[in-house]
């Protein structure tokens, strides 16, 4: 019987690929795909990197301690060359959520920025360090973002919505991918 615990062991690596408040895996989105679209991007605030005039945005609502929100960053770094993300920090997981979202809020290069946080927390040693107070501004945008995921109903990330670059679609998508697999989500052709 090597099937049944194969298809257990498929599960439960399906299972972690998001980070939760409760650490199981949760629903994609109360309402529809199309609400969930309108909101992140009418209240949703972020760094922009990728092709900055794409016809196409994909929004990520992240948690800067998510190391699978790392390795989705991982695996969109190839498709920057042909699309725009918008990547939302949230702060679900732990005290310093809010401070290192704060910190790649204000980096001048949050691609720079981003890449040397998302290497660090994969490695195991936290993120890149932040300072410990926030300045009201940026408090404020991190605790909005994170009204925004409540409001969803969103209980894990990294959560992905955009438009699908060959249908037009709205799609969303609760967790990490790996670079074709994402590609074919957003509708793009693989690098």
């Amino acid at each position: 019987m090597k099937i049944p615990a194969l298809v257990l062991a498929l599960a439960g690596a399906l299972a972690v690929a998001s980070c939760s408040q409760q650490d199981a895996a949760a629903p994609v989105a109360a309402g529809t795909p199309a609400q969930s679209y309108d909101a992140v991007i009418a209240q949703g605030k972020g760094f922009t990197v990728g092709t900055l005039m794409s016809a196409n945005t994909v929004y990520v609502l992240f948690d800067p301690q998510c190391p699978h929100c790392g390795h989705l960053w991982e695996a969109a770094r190839p498709l920057l060359g042909k699309t725009k993300f918008v990547w939302i920090p949230v702060s679900i997981i732990n005290g310093n959520s809010a401070p290192q979202g704060a910190a790649l809020l204000a980096a001048a290069n949050p691609l720079d920025a981003m890449t040397a946080h998302e290497a660090s927390i994969l490695a195991g040693t936290g993120g890149t360090p932040a300072s410990g107070s926030l300045t009201p501004e940026a408090e404020a945008t991190i605790k909005k973002n994170t009204e925004l995921f409540t409001r969803l109903k969103l209980e894990s990330v990294p959560f992905i919505v955009t438009k699908s670059a060959s249908s037009g679609q709205i799609v969303t998508h609760s967790g990490a991918l790996d670079t074709p697999a994402l590609a074919s989500l957003l509708g793009l052709n693989p690098p």
